[in-house]
């Protein structure tokens, strides 16, 4: 990185600030990322070492933490060891152990970044931030307005500059308190250089103060880069750019400075001696070094006990036909439900692939105006599914009315529904329901509505109604290759997609499938059921190659991961035979979700795990409505797997809901070709996870949101502390707080030299492994060897751990842990 020297490039600072400014898409669209994406082209630890020293973000647990841990035996003193021989040699074994488990060091440096504008105070007696900032705010909130605010923002369509201009020429009040930089503004020779050149007056300052005064609001400043970049994230479109936030509020600036001083005060750069360059590099410290060797030890702890289970001799594969089978999204939450159907049901079989089920569209519900992303959040669909004739209307509820912010409707409201009002807030407390405030996920969409799925030649604002024959073979085609699943079909096919039901939760949608752009995958899972349904697809999909038994029928539905809840879609296509097949699976698929349940539940405070089980599963229930609780479910916490490969590869292995799951047949893709689209998937999507999950539980404050309790709704795009506070990126305490924070570790099932030529092909996916964002092993399926990725090539991996522990009954076992559950091997 070029250092402050040299002249300003107003261009090339843009573009660096936007390039390390948090990426964090509005609420609708919380997808989540790799919090620090701006460093991913480094190492891991390089990365995480020269972000610390810029910004000043905690990247590791601290030194006490590592060593409550290593003394509570989730870090292995064999794998500690031999993390110091592998990092030091064996010579200076002993001296490097004594400094892991006894020296005492200094806290770490703190950040470069806000060093020059502190200047402001340091010199000037004066907080800029403090006089600029609320106010900064407020006019962003209200120009960015989704629908909270009574009134709309006077002028919105020109620009947000713009804008602000022509409210200044018309208005008779000023947003500023004194003339110049109205004047600045009103004549347009507000341009960037020009206002530091006011504010800073040296050049080679002006990076480091954009810099400074961007990252004392990375929130406001990220979301407006986003804006930018994907104007989409917001469903009433504005106009916005950095570079306008940055010109107004340099305004803002000159306007304090002008206000308290006059026009007598000289620029900041008349009064700085020397600054250390912002992106200069420094060596790591010996405390860095230290957490370096600690961080790799509390990860291997876990990861030895995995690969040795995965080491053992994969369980045999049943030759006979399932009586059902269930297509579920990857997710970690879906894991534990697919292993209690198939231990509820030996003849049932699951299968694992990205939530929106390879079918890529833009949903529109009945009476909506705006189209909602159903697929990954970096695709761009040409297709648009509608929702038609939905016969349950939407639950309405009196109290949430415009009329009530009107003087007099306001007022008989107050006297009348008001106390009504405080009745039912008052029974909820004692009987927590579903209610038009819950985001419900099973009103998405109605299950008895119509969607256009088969296109008809209607196309709307460039987008094709519906797919083409040939596009639903292809998706289907490739979705059934990808897993393996291509001959001995059951005949009824389940196709789940899931959501999550809350309320009083501003990141519901992180709670929703991220393969849905944070949406329930009810639409994707009827739509794909459609398709593979239809006669012509299953002829096209036969000429490839692919033949489905026209007795074989696929159903959609939809898992409620924080109720343990399913609705089943298009049940009227079963024949009668398969209907009494279908009331015998539902009962299946209810024992599994009350089992599920229970396991969920061992880490929720207020449940008794071992209350009956029919009762633990209503108190589930109950909590997941309940206006008073914070944590409607663990969502992602404890993520640090993602298994590519056979079901068998984990039969009889317990992972406690710490695992992606990919169902992957190496058998039908010799080549790769299908592991390449699985990888370019999984790497970003669950490393995504995995990172801000890292982040985020590492450094609450500065990398995740906090606690959710302060947090205030700005606007229906981001959550803030306050009414004046920054944005809040990553996510909150509630959702990380039992979170480990290790790396992700893809597990995949084939031969080595196929798993690296294929993670070469794409520059993107093969990023995240040689950098060790997320690791990388492989089982090789011929001599059953594990394999590791280290430095560019497979090594084999011999596991420390001699033996794991067997477990008959998992149900009883579970009921006495509330930490992470160590990996087990079951009968």
């Amino acid at each position: 990185m070029e250092s402050i020297k040299g002249l300003f490039d107003e261009h090339d600072v843009l573009h660096k600030l936007k390039h390390y400014l948090p990426a964090q898409a509005s609420l609708k669209d919380f997808v989540h990322h790799n919090t620090l994406h701006a460093f991913q082209h480094l190492k891991f630890h390089e990365a995480l070492h020269q972000a610390s020293q810029i910004f000043g973000y905690k990247t590791y647990l601290s030194l006490a933490e590592f060593r409550n841990l290593y003394q509570e035996g989730k870090i292995r003193e064999d794998v500690l060891d031999r993390t110091i021989k592998q990092k030091k040699g064996e010579s200076k074994f002993p001296e490097w152990k004594e400094k892991l488990l006894q020296h005492g060091y200094n806290a770490m440096a703190a950040s470069r970044v806000g060093h020059l504008r502190a200047q402001w105070k340091a010199n000037y007696m004066i907080n800029l931030d403090k006089v600029v900032h609320p106010f900064l705010y407020r006019l962003l909130s209200a120009y960015l307005d989704q629908g909270i605010s009574i009134w709309a923002f006077p002028i919105e369509r020109k620009g947000f500059l713009t804008s602000l201009r022509e409210i200044e020429q018309n208005e008779i009040v000023s947003i500023f308190k004194t003339s110049r930089p109205r004047n600045l503004l009103m004549e347009g020779q507000c341009t960037i250089k020009g206002l530091l050149q006011i504010l800073v007056g040296e050049e080679a300052l002006f990076e480091q103060y954009l810099f400074d005064q961007q990252f004392s609001h990375p929130g406001w400043s990220g979301i407006v880069s986003v804006i930018e970049q994907q104007p989409e994230t917001l469903l009433d479109s504005k106009t916005i750019t950095l570079h306008d936030l940055i010109c107004l509020e340099l305004l803002l600036e000159i306007d304090a400075l002008d206000n308290k001083f006059g026009r007598d005060w000289q620029p900041l750069g008349t009064q700085v001696q020397s600054l250390e360059p912002l992106f200069q590099v420094e060596p790591f410290t010996e405390l860095e070094e230290v957490l370096i060797m600690w961080q790799e030890a509390f990860e291997w702890s876990y990861y030895d006990d995995v690969l040795k289970s995965i080491s053992l001799p994969s369980a045999r594969e049943s030759d006979h036909r399932k009586r059902f089978q269930a297509l579920f999204c990857i997710d970690d939450r879906e894991y534990s439900l697919r292993r209690y159907i198939e231990r509820t049901d030996p003849d049932a079989e699951t299968f694992g692939t990205p939530g929106f089920f390879g079918v890529e569209f833009f949903f529109q519900p009945e009476h909506s105006k705006f189209y909602t992303k159903a697929c990954p959040a970096p695709v761009t669909p040409a297709h648009l599914i509608r929702e038609e004739a939905r016969r349950n209307s939407r639950q309405r509820d009196p109290h949430y009315t415009k009329r009530s912010h009107l003087p007099l409707q306001g007022w008989l409201i107050t006297q009348t529904l008001g106390f009504w009002s405080a009745l039912k807030l008052f029974l909820n407390i004692f009987k927590p329901s579903v209610t038009p405030a819950t985001s419900y996920s099973f009103q998405h969409m109605d299950k008895h509505s119509r969607l256009s799925i088969e296109y008809k030649g209607e196309e709307v604002d460039g987008l094709k109604v519906g797919f083409t024959v040939e596009e639903m073979a292809r998706r289907v085609g490739n979705t059934l290759r990808s897993i393996g699943l291509v001959k001995d079909f059951a005949s009824i096919i389940y196709v789940v997609g899931h959501g999550a039901s809350s309320v009083n939760n501003t990141h519901y949608a992180g709670y929703d499938c991220g393969a849905c752009c944070g949406r329930p995958g009810a639409v994707n899972a009827r739509v794909f059921s459609y398709m593979a349904n239809l006669p012509a697809v299953r002829e096209r999909l036969q000429k490839d190659g692919l033949d489905i038994p026209q007795e074989v029928v696929f159903i959609g539905a939809m898992h409620d991961t924080t109720r343990d809840e399913i609705e089943f879609y298009d049940e009227e296509k079963l024949t009668s035979g398969q209907k009494d097949n279908h009331h015998i699976n539902e009962v299946v698929f209810g024992k599994a979700l009350s089992l599920n349940a229970k396991e969920r539940s061992r880490r929720f405070d207020t449940v008794n795990t071992k209350k009956p089980i029919r009762k633990l599963h209503e108190e589930v229930k109950k909590r997941s409505v309940s206006l008073f609780e914070p944590r409607p479910e663990l969502n992602h916490a404890t993520n640090s797997l993602c298994i590519v490969g056979r079901g068998v590869l984990t039969k009889n292995v317990f992972l406690d809901r710490r695992a992606f799951m990919n169902s992957y047949d190496y058998r039908v893709d010799p080549e790769g070709k299908h592991l390449l689209s699985i990888l370019n998937a999984a790497a970003p999507v669950c490393g995504g996870i995995n990172l801000e999950y890292y982040f985020s539980r590492v450094d609450n404050e500065k990398l995740g949101a906090g606690t959710k309790l302060p947090h205030n709704v700005m606007g229906l795009f981001g959550v803030a502390n306050g009414v004046d506070g920054d944005l809040r990126p990553g996510l909150p305490s509630q959702m990380v707080e039992v979170h480990d924070p290790i790396r992700l570790m893809f597990v995949v099932e084939h031969y080595p030299e196929v798993v690296l030529k294929t993670i070469k092909l794409n520059p993107a996916t093969y990023e995240w492994f040689i950098n060790e964002w997320v690791y990388l092993a492989v089982k090789d399926p011929g001599s059953e060897k594990i394999y590791r990725f280290v430095d560019g090539q497979f090594r084999e991996y011999q596991p420390l751990r001699a033996s794991l522990q067997k477990v008959g009954d998992t149900n009883s076992f579970i009921e006495n842990y509330l930490e992470n559950i160590p990996v087990l091997i079951t009968d």
